[in-house]
């Protein structure tokens, strides 16, 4: 496995100087923003397209710090039921499917959107229980939404070959692993998971359970460090589905924390060891969203716990089995 960092908290960065501190910190990889939520601070994707010169730019500047590609990242709706808003999400994702292929990254991650709950709807409707029945209808309106998108785009990501790695996000269709699974069905191999435990944890999701049943499927295409803190006399009070705001830190039922800081080490050398069993040795991907610290310091306890928690050689002989 690669340790690896989404760059978005250190956008205000000039691209180099962002660089060279992952490495300075003992980053092997980073995710890209291209588009969406994540934005394209360090990477401008219409510009990069078609451009070898500009590509050849990026590249260069990694191989100077030490430092590859894990992925592309275009956080969007494409199934927005806004026509224009959907529209630019689906540019987005398909021109980060592009470019990716054009330097040779082989995933790029994003979500799966979320539609209205029927064809006159103007909002995204993210359904969480099956009745009245009317909710139910409104679900499988939705998957049918689903399906006739990315039937389609899977097939432009297998032209290209690029894996899509989906995060299991609330807010958007696909938001756990058996989701996951049935929009992968639907597809094609080429759509599997952007596998972020820290929306699982505050669901009640054993995430290393999840690991196995997608692992199992071969459907883990690339990996979120980041962890979540439950915050038990909230969460006894009010669950966990809080509308509490971000950062009204005191109040809320769960926060985003830094690793290490909502599970112990034990915990994360658990995870790097099942993501392991399951044959996955791609990035892990820090993604830093806890309020409490600062970016950097975040991600540098971050780098300091996953480094202890990561293999650096591969299985030996089970000797003492033959």
């Amino acid at each position: 496995m690669e340790l690896g960092v989404l760059t978005v908290p250190l956008g205000n960065r000039p691209r180099e100087e962002a660089f060279e501190y992952f490495a300075d910190i003992g980053v092997d990889c980073v995710e890209l923003g291209v588009g969406g939520y994540p934005g394209e601070d360090h990477v401008d994707r219409e510009a990069l397209l078609g451009d070898e010169d500009a590509q050849a730019d990026l590249l260069g500047l990694l191989e100077e710090y030490d430092l590859s590609i894990s992925a592309l990242a275009t956080h969007n709706n494409p199934l927005h039921p806004d026509d224009e808003r959907a529209a630019e999400a689906d540019r987005e994702l398909r021109e980060a499917i592009e470019l990716a292929a054009e330097l040779d990254v082989g995933t790029v991650t994003c979500f799966s959107g979320l539609p209205a709950g029927g064809p006159n709807d103007e909002v995204p409707n993210w359904i969480t229980a099956p009745w009245p029945v009317e909710h139910d209808d409104a679900h499988e309106y939705q998957w049918t939404v689903a399906e006739n998108y990315w039937t389609e785009l899977a097939e432009v990501a297998a032209d290209h070959g690029v894996d899509v790695a989906i995060e299991m996000h609330p807010n958007m269709l696909v938001y756990e692993p058996h989701g996951m699974l049935r929009l992968r069905e639907l597809t094609n191999e080429r759509i599997g998971a952007n596998f972020d435990p820290s929306h699982l944890y505050w669901q009640g999701i054993e995430v290393t359970d999840a690991i196995r049943l997608l692992g199992e499927e071969d459907a883990i295409h690339h990996f979120h460090a980041k962890d979540t803190k439950i915050y038990e006399p909230q969460a006894r009070e009010k669950g966990v589905l809080d509308t509490t705001a971000y950062t009204d830190e005191p109040n809320r039922s769960w926060l985003f924390r830094s690793i290490g800081y909502g599970h112990g080490e034990s915990h994360w050398k658990d995870v790097v060891s099942t993501l392991r069993m399951v044959g996955y040795e791609g990035a892990l991907s820090i993604e830093h969203e806890d309020s409490l610290t600062s970016a950097t310091e975040g991600l540098e306890k971050a780098v300091d716990v996953l480094s202890r928690a990561m293999f650096e050689t591969e299985p030996g002989d089970a000797y003492w089995a033959e």
